[in-house]
């Protein structure tokens, strides 16, 4: 796989060229943005609860 050079990657929040300095963004700005989403809970992956085996036996027997 080609790797591409650090001047034509873009900013992970704005899509300008990266800094090297604040890889993978272009600024401290882009990158105390991305901070803030992570902590915000911006990119939390969505889960469905599961139920355990213990449960679902429980609820076929109610059946």
């Amino acid at each position: 796989m080609s790797e591409r050079s650090p001047e034509t990657r873009k900013c992970a929040v704005c899509g300008k060229p990266q800094d090297a300095k604040f890889k993978p963004f272009c600024s401290k700005r882009c990158a105390d943005v991305d901070l803030f989403r992570w902590l915000k809970g911006g990119y939390a992956i969505p889960a469905e609860d599961r139920v355990s085996d213990a449960e679902a036996g429980e609820d076929e027997d109610e059946r």
